[in-house]
């Protein structure tokens, strides 16, 4: 399970791989996305990446508040749910690899698990504490 400080951290370096990864889709890769046909693909996973990674600086100081390993669980799948998801869109689109599509759900599944799990540590909170 990660630390608050870890999920923090893990956060704003997802966030800024997200940054480079997109810039270089963008730049170094638009040729080859174009000719792969897979320019939808590369921008899907950098939306996903993105925005996961600012999930995760938002739970990161959430554990304050909602101190629960419910809380710390959905980080972890949200960090693996792009890894899994964004990163197997990623490597389809430079590859062209259609075979990646099947851990791409998995990769959601983990995404939904972990919104599920931030819903229900937030939602089952000692709320006298706020």
């Amino acid at each position: 399970m990660l630390s608050q400080r870890q999920t923090l951290l893990i956060g704003i370096l997802l966030g800024g791989l997200a940054v480079a990864i997109g810039a270089f889709g963008a730049h170094a890769f638009k040729n080859l996305l174009v000719q792969n046909n897979r320019v939808e693909t590369y921008e899907l996973a950098v939306r996903y990446h993105f925005f996961h990674a600012l999930t995760l600086i938002l739970i990161s100081q959430l554990m304050d508040k909602f101190p629960t390993n419910i809380l710390k669980i959905s980080a972890t799948c949200f960090v693996t749910g792009t890894l899994l998801f964004s990163g197997s869109l990623y490597v389809m689109a430079i590859s062209n690899a259609t075979t990646l599509a099947l851990i791409t759900p998995i990769g959601g599944g983990f995404f939904l698990i972990g919104w599920g799990l931030l819903f229900y540590s937030v939602w089952k909170s000692d709320h006298t504490k706020s």
